[in-house]
C-alpha cells in the first residue's frame, strides 16, 4: 500500500456528513419531539376532563348527603362548605373548602335545583367553558 492510497482512505473516512444527511436527522428529531409533546400536553386535557367527571359525581354524592341530613337540597354549592342559617340537621362540612367547588379549569361548577333525575344538576362546561360542545369540550353533568 503506497502513501497516496493510504491518504485517500483516511480522507474518505473523515469526510463527515452531507447537508442532506444532517437535514434528515434534524427532521426526524423534530418529528419525534412533536409526537412526544402531543402525548404529554394532549394527555393533560384528557386528564382534566376525567377529573371533572369524577368531581361532578363526588359533588353529587355530597349534595345527596346534605339532603339526607337536612331534608332539603342546598340552595347553592357553598352550603356544602359552611352551614346556611336555615339548615337544621347540617352535619358538614361536606366539602372541606371552596376550591373543591371549581372544575380543573378553575371555573365554578354550575348548580341548579328542580332539574335532572335527582332533583338537581351539577355541570362543568369543560375546557371551552361554554354550554354544549363535543369531545373534550362537551359538558359534564351528574345526570
Amino acid at each position: 500500500m503506497n502513501a497516496e492510497h493510504a491518504y485517500r482512505m483516511i480522507a474518505r473516512a473523515q469526510r463527515g456528513f452531507s447537508l442532506i444527511e444532517i437535514l434528515i436527522v434534524v427532521a426526524l428529531i423534530a418529528l419525534i419531539a412533536g409526537m412526544v409533546a402531543n402525548q404529554v400536553f394532549g394527555g393533560k386535557d384528557t386528564a382534566n376532563y376525567r377529573l371533572a367527571q369524577s368531581n361532578v359525581v363526588t359533588l353529587a354524592a355530597k349534595v345527596e348527603a346534605y339532603q339526607m341530613d337536612t331534608g332539603a337540597l342546598p340552595q347553592r354549592l357553598e352550603d356544602l362548605v359552611t352551614a346556611p342559617g336555615n339548615a337544621k340537621g347540617w352535619l358538614g362540612p361536606y366539602v372541606r373548602n371552596k376550591d373543591a367547588l371549581r372544575d380543573p379549569w378553575g371555573i365554578e361548577y354550575a348548580y341548579s335545583t328542580g332539574s335532572g333525575s335527582s332533583g338537581f344538576t351539577i355541570t362543568s362546561y369543560a375546557k371551552d367553558r361554554k354550554p354544549g360542545g363535543s369531545g373534550l369540550d362537551a359538558d359534564i353533568t351528574n345526570d
